[in-house]
């Protein structure tokens, strides 16, 4: 899987950092899935870590900053309500676990990486739970170093366990 996706990118004639750093961008896949992507393809430990965290911070303040209003204009138009249904649904559905715990809520939602949770989850969360860019971009941050930490060694120990077989 991560031969074909670096196959498609490199192509195009891009980057193994490149290719690392636009899939830390995606969402749903974001550094959960470009940190193992990196590893397989032999990228230095540091600075897969850092393109990683790079790309997947981003796109976190403008999340942050204009989820709330999008979400808004999605849910008066009648075509795209059920969208903001789902995204409004989506966040309700991880909200208890954020706000019991307010911000070590939003850190730990972050950093474990689990399906469905990440930076861009977080931020959204963060977006409709109102609270500020100023409080609520840090700890996604450390969140999202704290996953990095966890996919690096994670990856890297499966790469390693892989190479005995």
């Amino acid at each position: 899987m991560a031969n074909a996706i670096a196959d498609f990118f490199q192509g195009y004639g891009i980057s193994n950092e490149l290719i690392v750093f636009l899939v830390s961008l995606l969402p749903i896949v974001e550094l959960r899935g470009a940190v193992p992507l990196g590893v397989f393809l032999g990228l230095d430990p540091w600075t897969l870590f850092g393109l990683a965290v790079l790309g997947n911070m981003l796109p976190v303040p403008f999340i942050i900053l204009l989820a709330r209003p999008v979400v808004n204009f999605f849910l008066r138009t009648k075509l795209l309500r059920p969208l903001g249904n789902w995204l409004e649904q989506k966040v309700k559905k991880n909200r208890e676990k954020v706000v019991k715990y307010e911000i070590w809520g939003l850190f730990l939602f972050v950093a474990i990486p689990l399906p469905g949770t990440g930076a861009w989850t977080g931020s959204l969360i963060a977006a409709l739970l109102d609270l500020r860019l100023k409080n609520a971009f840090p700890t996604i941050f450390l969140g999202v170093v704290a996953a990095g930490i966890i996919m690096i060694f994670g990856s890297t120990i499966v790469k390693f366990l892989l190479g005995l077989l």
